[in-house]
């Protein structure tokens, strides 16, 4: 049987497979020709740059750091450079346990070392490289690059290394550098793309104090080096190379030598002090006692260490002259007064009568031990400290009175100084008391609580640098400054200062004839008053008010007895003063914990204080270690002239016995090339007047109770000391 074949049909069916697959082919090929016009033309640039990245390695060049500097020029914060061991985790091959076991047999890797990089690794990426020892001596550099074969992912760089000279010497004010943790690059990565590219192979930033607060001037600018890379990532040769720009200068307004007589006159008590140029802001001394060796935070702190700053019943990591916060005592007299005479509340001539205690109600306000000081005008009242005319003035006044006279002097607020972290204190007021507490009943102000805020306690409390800014303030004829610890910025590059001046906040234009007032009633404290002893002989004029700030609460019926209490609840001592009388260069307030009167240990550091700037003196050793015992009075033993006073002793990278010769010579001569004079605490033929007491601060950690935060305030008014 003949099967029939219909061709048109076949070709009909041939022609229309031809023709898909011809379609199909011509989509093929536009979709390819699609495909080049992205690549070559939509995505040139792109995809240029990735092959060009792929071809080229950009590795960031970190600038080095700037220096810190005081007013004269000595170094207080350099580099030095030094080997490291660091570990890249992904590249291990072996545990990381077995690893760092296998390394401690060529090198020395202490317990301290592995608890200090577990606990950096845990703020890490597996692909960076974190140091497992730094500071690597020549020998032990040599020892691993002979077995270097043997540890892949593990490799010695040289790294810069911050360096303190003067170790605990303002270490609060200096601060410290750290590792970038976590936190801080959550932080970062909201800055502009141009400041985060700058901290691009950035490993540290500035933690506390000046390195904090300046990161920005003393990091630098980051260079850059283009790299061509084979296709296996190897360095084939350099292309390009930016050089990084090194941080500026920050030069402090602070004197070293100053700043290290006043920690080594606190000795091992507790306290603050800060010393303000009342002309334009500067600030000439900031101290917080005990203090802590910024050194020991670079490269990451041990456990040790850390356990032992962080127990300490000293609180050394408080920073009590930004952050502590005290009442002020009878300090707070003057500004009392001065506010009576803006309102009208007094004249300097009116006088009250002084029995030695104000009652109010039934509540009895006492004063200098039931003994009264009889008839009392402004002028007495401020030489003799009477309690009684404050307690009436107080009363007389209100809360949100004195609240509105004492804000303009800064209490209660930020002073606005260069510094980051500083607390806010407490102004009271009816409608702080509002907003301070919670419940109804303690939102409401008594009458009575305003009483003892005339001398400076009930809910008054304040931070040294407030009481300092608002004494500068004061015989200022209140021109209020922004205290300022950085004087000056010096380019890198240009070497040119910028001169940064301190801000007027606010001109009071307090009345002339009443600032003279003031300030010849605090003259008085000297002559014939409650300081009359540690002022005797001075060779300037001065006025001050010493006071005492109550710690705890003494009942009504008891009286105060140091002896019977234990040392935290004791009272502080506190004094404020300013000097020269007539043209004031310096002005200062002064805390030291638990420690009395105001005449007895506060009083004798501030006259050394005012020796040291407007007389150019230096104390005797004999007469720093009775200030030291709380002895002190006018100074004893023949002073010695600041000029032929050497530096306190320098140090480098923590201990010296830390570093490798070669970086310990380095660090040293750059430290001495920066300074105008001798390091060496004492030179040979120096006289032996002129060798300063060492000050090592030993950490307590006895059984005794711990000293209560200095921001707790008096929860209840006691008269306040002269």
């Amino acid at each position: 049987m003949t099967e029939l074949r219909n061709v048109e049909q076949e070709l009909d069916r041939f022609r229309t497979r031809l023709l898909a697959a011809a379609l199909l082919v011509l989509i093929c090929f536009g979709l390819i020709v699609a495909r080049l016009l992205v690549l070559q033309v939509v995505k040139h640039e792109e995809l240029s740059t990735r092959a060009e990245k792929n071809r080229i390695s950009i590795v960031p060049i970190v600038p080095n750091r700037g220096l810190i500097v005081d007013r004269n020029g000595v170094v207080l914060a350099d580099n030095y450079s030094a080997y490291t061991l660091e570990i890249t985790r992904s590249q291990l091959v072996d545990d990381l346990d077995t690893v760092i076991d296998q390394l401690s047999e060529v090198v020395e890797i202490a317990p301290r070392d592995r608890r200090r990089f577990k606990r950096v690794m845990v703020e890490s990426k597996r692909f960076e490289s974190l140091p497992i020892r730094t500071k690597l001596t020549d020998e032990e550099v040599a020892r691993f690059t002979a077995q270097r074969y043997r540890f892949p992912g593990v490799e010695i760089k040289a790294r810069l290394f911050r360096n303190y000279p003067f170790g605990e010497t303002a270490g609060h004010l200096i601060g410290y550098i750290g590792r970038i943790n976590q936190r801080e690059k959550d932080m970062m990565a909201e800055w502009s793309d141009e400041d985060q590219a700058n901290y691009r192979g950035t490993e540290v930033i500035g933690k506390l104090g000046i390195e904090q607060s300046y990161e920005r001037e003393l990091h630098g600018i980051t260079g850059f080096e283009e790299v061509e890379t084979s296709a296996g990532g190897h360095p084939v040769r350099l292309l390009r190379s930016e050089p990084a720009t090194p941080g500026n200068t920050v030069r402090l307004s602070i004197d070293i030598k100053l700043q290290a007589l006043v920690e080594e006159l606190f000795g091992r008590r507790r306290g603050a002090l800060v010393a303000i140029d009342p002309r334009n802001g500067e600030v000439l001394a900031f101290v917080s006692q005990p203090g802590f060796d910024p050194n020991l935070f670079v490269g990451g702190i041990d456990q040790d260490s850390w356990k032992e700053l962080n127990e300490s019943l000293d609180k050394p990591l408080l920073n009590r002259a930004l952050r502590g916060t005290y009442p002020p005592g009878s300090t707070y007299k003057p500004f009392m007064a001065m506010a009576a005479l803006i309102t009208g509340k007094r004249t300097a001539g009116q006088a009250i009568f002084d029995n030695g205690s104000f009652m109010f109600g039934n509540h009895r306000f006492r004063s200098h031990g039931d003994h009264g000081l009889g008839s009392v005008d402004m002028a007495r009242s401020i030489v003799q400290s009477s309690n009684v005319y404050y307690y009436m003035l107080a009363s007389e006044m209100g809360v949100d009175m004195i609240h509105d006279q004492m804000a303009p002097y800064g209490f209660g607020e930020r002073t606005g100084i260069d510094l980051e972290g500083e607390a806010t204190g407490d102004l009271p007021s009816t409608e702080w008391k509002r907003n301070k507490y919670r419940r109804p009943e303690q939102k409401r102000w008594y009458a009575g609580e305003t009483i003892s805020l005339g001398i400076g306690q009930g809910y008054n409390n304040f931070t040294m640098l407030q009481l300092a800014s608002a004494q500068a303030t004061l015989v200022a004829g209140g021109k209020r400054y922004a205290p300022r610890v950085v004087r000056g910025i010096e380019d890198a590059v240009s070497r040119e200062t910028r001169i940064l001046s301190s801000q007027l906040v606010l001109d009071m234009k307090l009345r002339e004839p009443d600032v003279e007032v003031i300030k010849r009633a605090m003259f008085g404290v000297t002559q014939s008053g409650t300081a009359t002893r540690v002022f005797a002989g001075a060779a300037y004029a001065s006025g001050g008010k010493t006071g005492t700030a109550q710690a705890v609460t003494i009942r009504q019926n008891e009286k105060y007895n140091a002896s019977r209490l234990a040392e935290y609840k004791r009272d502080h001592s506190l004094y404020t003063a300013f000097a020269p009388l007539d043209e004031p260069r310096i002005a200062l307030a002064i805390v030291v914990e638990n420690a009395g009167f105001g005449a007895e240990a506060a009083a004798p550091i501030a006259r050394r204080v005012l020796d040291y700037v407007i007389a150019g003196r230096y104390p005797s050793p004999e007469d720093i270690a009775l200030v030291q015992k709380g002895q002190g009075a006018a100074p004893i033993g023949p002073f010695i002239a600041v000029a032929d006073v050497p530096l306190p002793p320098a140090r480098t990278g923590g201990m010296e016995s830390d570093l490798p010769a070669a970086a310990a010579s380095s660090a040293g001569a750059a430290a001495n090339a920066s300074t105008p004079r001798q390091i060496d605490p004492t030179p040979p033929g120096e006289p032996p007047q002129a060798r300063a007491l060492q000050r090592w601060w030993v950490p307590r950690r006895d059984a005794s109770p711990a000293p209560p935060a200095p921001s707790t305030p008096a929860s209840s008014p006691k008269d306040s000391a002269p």
